[in-house]
């Protein structure tokens, strides 16, 4: 797979004749897939080189900045599970006043010229070009081969983001890891925070999002690995005697997430964050690339009076959390 970073005025093109497909693919979901799987049959059979081109940042978050819907996925995910997905090339776009500026004829000239195109494999709604001008028949009059695919359904109801995204925050995450074809993760570097945690005798890693807000938000049952070495290992290394609650893998880890503000702290200017608590470990784990995986919700984030009613509080999550895992022995779907 090849990254292109692409611009509204820059000259980076594609030499081979392209098939293509345009998205957010917030997610990369089972609709996603779909359309990748066809991108992929269409270039095979004609002899072209698979891009997909998505929007950084999103366009709504370009217009409406925080309050714009949450993210499913980060840039480095969307990357990741296209790259799983045997794309060719990954065209990211970037979106700002010139390319929000674009008419329908300009963007179609991006396509042609620096992205080779000849097929477009597109949904069957889209839209492109200022005030939304532009359409599959508008690409086809300019010479496009385009296929336009039907929404994918599962129990009845369209598989999209917007769906995924109340499913997420509804706690229902066995139904996401259905709509998404894979259990729903953050993944991130562990970065410092304030290491209140520490005080209370629950040091937490703090997770970053790499997103303006997540799609979660509360206590979760979570599986960590980390992407460059086993978490296992390290957590023993570290402490012999502290070997941590095990995960579903060999090399992770059972841990008590939290994402949130954290609204029993007092904070100048909230932040999200996601925070992760593994029992009985002790090590220094800042740097590292994770993988945090949800598995359950507890309950949604609670206003503690003081510190000591947190303890008291985080005490109860945990031992609760760590149930869960005796409960299920196998990773849970």
């Amino acid at each position: 797979m090849k990254l292109l970073r692409l611009n509204a005025l820059n000259s980076h093109s594609v030499s081979e004749k392209t098939a293509v497909t345009i998205g957010n693919f917030d997610g990369v979901h089972l609709g996603h897939q779909s359309m990748i799987q066809q991108l992929r049959a269409v270039a095979e059979q004609e002899n072209l080189k698979s891009v997909v081109m998505i929007f950084e940042p999103q366009p709504l978050e370009y217009f409406k900045h925080y309050e714009a819907p949450p993210r499913i996925s980060s840039l480095r995910e969307k990357v990741e599970y296209l790259t799983k997905l045997g794309v060719d090339y990954i065209a990211v776009a970037k979106f700002d006043e010139t390319f929000r500026n674009l008419s329908a004829t300009d963007f179609a000239e991006i396509l042609k010229t620096k992205l080779n195109a000849e097929h477009l494999v597109l949904g069957d709604d889209f839209h492109f070009g200022k005030n939304r001008q532009g359409n599959s028949e508008f690409l086809k009059n300019y010479g496009f081969a385009v296929t336009n695919l039907n929404t994918v359904e599962l129990n009845g109801e369209r598989v999209s983001s917007t769906r995924i995204r109340q499913t997420l925050q509804a706690g229902d995450l066995a139904l996401a890891a259905k709509l998404l074809g894979r259990p729903y993760s953050i993944t991130g570097r562990v970065q410092y925070g304030d290491q209140i945690g520490r005080t209370i005798n629950f040091p937490t890693i703090n997770v970053r999002l790499n997103r303006h807000k997540p799609c979660l938000h509360g206590i979760y049952a979570v599986d960590v690995v980390c992407e460059t070495e086993s978490l296992k290992d390290r957590a023993q290394a570290s402490h012999p005697d502290k070997k941590g609650v095990a995960g579903y893998s060999p090399t992770a880890l059972f841990g008590a997430g939290h994402v949130g503000t954290r609204p029993a702290i007092k904070q100048d200017h909230p932040e999200w964050r996601l925070e992760v608590h593994f029992p009985d470990v002790s090590a220094n784990l800042y740097g590292l690339l994770m993988r945090v995986t949800f598995l359950d919700y507890l309950h949604g984030e609670k206003n503690y009076p003081s510190l000591e009613a947190l303890k008291a509080g985080i005490d109860d999550d945990v031992e609760k959390l760590l149930e869960f895992r005796r409960n299920h022995p196998t990773f849970p779907f």
